[in-house]
């Protein structure tokens, strides 16, 4: 179901599990065909933001990591292997985000934004020059191909926004109130 590297198929079907189990504990009557379905749309919502995360995420190790004639693709994996080198936050929040952990959408963003700075910043320092202000435009644009039509495949609005979305597990319909 997801990328061998990440593991994430069994993080997003324990998630699911959990999701499923909570949401229709309010349920009395399973055989409620109405109520369930009801119940269940909000289930599509409150998984979005652990399933985005994770086929972001291995989606992301695969372009960067997956045979490419692309150099900038190579420069940030490199930039990533790097952060994780540094330790402390930056391989702790790593292997947070792999191990399913850390299940947000925003920090994996955030990390590999990380990883991309980490990248440019080693292109422009100690001296910026034109060839690393290149290979920084370059490096952005790759990283931003990557990311953004991620994102937009995952649904912006559903996997950081979930909560602007009708969800009956903090209404229940009104036919469930009596």
């Amino acid at each position: 179901m997801r990328h061998p590297l990440t593991g994430g198929g069994m993080t997003v079907g324990l998630s699911d599990v959990i999701v499923l189990r909570d949401l229709l504990r309010p349920l009395h009557d399973l055989h409620d065909a109405v109520a369930l379905c009801k119940y269940l749309e909000s289930f599509y919502i409150l998984r979005k933001p652990v399933a985005s995360t994770m086929n972001m995420l291995a989606d992301a190790f695969y372009k960067l990591f997956g045979a490419s004639p692309d150099e900038a693709r190579k420069e940030i994996g490199q930039a990533y292997f790097d952060c994780l080198s540094l330790g402390g936050r930056f391989s702790s929040d790593s292997t947070a985000l792999i191990g399913g952990l850390n299940v947000s959408p925003l920090h994996l963003v955030i990390h590999f934004l990380v990883a991309v700075t980490h990248g440019v910043g080693h292109l422009l320092l100690p001296i910026p020059s034109v060839r690393g202000l290149r290979g920084s435009a370059r490096l952005i644009s790759a990283a931003a191909g990557i990311v953004l039509p991620l994102m937009k495949a995952e649904g912006v609005r559903q996997t950081f926004f979930p909560a602007t979305f009708p969800a009956y597990y903090r209404d229940p319909p009104a036919q469930l109130k009596q």
